[in-house]
């Protein structure tokens, strides 16, 4: 950095700026276009990039090439200046955050339970329509194809079997339980709806999950279900978790407030009306 007449101007010692490296990348990149094209673009490239590289080397050894930048010094004049502090001003809805109010898990989980006692009414009416019994339906969920009992005939199925009817409620309960855990966990996505997510979306997925790994885990149980009544007893059962759902009312979120919101603590800055208070004062 050298100085000048001027006390306000003085030089910068910068490199000199070469257009060199550009025509030598120009000359490698018609070399590697002749390995497609044609053998004269790769002498030409091979031509420019070595006078490239010449004169690349040229500007750098023995001695690198530099030049003098006049810079001006604009002098910088700072007025202080005095003002309050703004204080942050956030409310405990955070608008930009949708929907302000959603479903709990735990009214999932609820409503889970209660679509699973209440689709045991359109899967024994199936099973006195169909087979005039209301133990097949149980026997077919808890004792086809489990343990000993293999290959049941429609008469053996017909009547009660303690083991199948112990078991059949062991699975029907674990089995909404965990679809109702699912349901909770699906509600905070589609808030609005969660008689429309239960009725159709949840069944849907339900039955098309046991239609693709049944016949793996029972498949005597998957050549003798009625697919039909069974996703119309899972529609039942959305129907009634939805309800279920929608009587035991919202939660308001607080996820994306202040913790001291959510805490419940005292925060004059966090509030608005703390600031009009002092304003008038």
């Amino acid at each position: 950095m050298s100085q000048t007449g001027d006390p306000h101007t003085h030089a910068v010692h910068l490199p000199q700026p070469t257009a060199w490296p550009f025509l030598m990348a120009l000359g490698i990149t018609l070399a590697c276009a002749s390995l497609v094209t044609s053998a004269a673009l790769g002498y030409l490239g091979g031509v420019l990039a070595l006078v490239s590289a010449i004169g690349w080397f040229r500007q750098v050894l023995p001695h690198e090439a530099h030049e003098d930048i006049v810079v001006t010094e604009q002098p910088v004049a700072i007025e202080p200046s005095q003002g309050t502090v703004a204080r942050i001003e956030v409310d405990e809805t955070h608008r930009a955050q949708l929907p302000l109010e959603t479903f709990p898990i735990s009214a999932g989980i609820k409503g889970g339970i209660a679509g699973g006692i209440a689709m045991v009414i359109p899967a024994e009416i199936y099973g006195l329509i169909r087979y005039h019994s209301i133990w097949y339906v149980v026997n077919l969920l808890g004792g086809a194809g489990v343990g000993t009992w293999t290959n049941p005939t429609v008469e053996q199925m017909r009547h009660f079997h303690l083991v199948a009817f112990i078991t059949a409620n062991i699975i029907q309960g674990v089995t909404t339980l965990l679809v109702g855990v699912l349901y909770g966990a699906m509600l905070p996505i589609w808030p609005r709806r969660p008689i429309l997510l239960g009725g159709i979306i949840a069944p849907v997925l339900w039955t098309g999950l046991l239609h693709s790994v049944l016949g793996i885990v029972n498949p005597f149980l998957a050549e003798n279900i009625d697919w039909w009544s069974f996703a119309a007893s899972q529609v039942f059962f959305g129907v009634v978790a939805g309800y279920t759902v929608t009587r035991l009312g919202h939660l308001k979120r607080l996820a994306q407030a202040p913790l001291s919101v959510r805490l419940g603590l005292e925060t004059p800055g966090l509030h608005p009306t703390h600031e009009g208070d002092e304003r008038k004062q």
